[in-house]
């Protein structure tokens, strides 16, 4: 298994994983759509995906949208996407997923990764914990509904 950055020409393989992880989030099954708002964010270098490969099938995905921290004068990384496929669970593609989250931060020396999960999702709340993400209980987040 490999775990690559993605480009345009892989967004036919992630679309179906992109789609299965909407769904996961109760989102109606839409593959063109998911295939067309992958291919408007790599086309417009507004996120950076990374993709476990195995046999030229994509197993898992992590999606990575930039952000800034004006008091620490550095970029951020918000992880705001990570699936694996089911029948691909339970072998490490999360972690290497997140190592190379890890690795590329570092290489654009930012802050920090940031994330949010789901309060009841405890295995994606492990997997992040042993990586050495924190969790912050100071600080509110808030969302406006539009």
């Amino acid at each position: 298994m490999k775990i690559l950055q993605a480009k345009l020409d892989d967004v036919d393989r992630v679309a179906v994983l992109f789609n299965n992880y909407r769904m996961f989030y109760k989102q109606p099954s839409d593959l063109e759509a998911a295939h067309h708002y992958l291919a408007q964010r790599l086309s417009k270098d507004e996120s950076i995906i990374f993709i476990a490969v195995e046999n030229d099938t994509c197993l898992g995905f992590t999606q990575l949208y930039p952000s800034f921290s004006s008091v620490y004068l550095k970029p951020i990384w918000k992880l705001n996407d990570l699936y694996i496929a089911e029948h691909a669970r339970n072998k490490g593609i999360g972690q290497k997923l997140l190592e190379a989250v890890r690795e590329h931060a570092l290489r654009t020396e930012s802050k920090n990764v940031i994330l949010e999960t789901d309060w009841d999702n405890k295995h994606a709340q492990h997997l992040y914990e042993k990586n050495g993400y924190e969790r912050e209980d100071l600080v509110y987040h808030y969302t406006l509904p539009l």
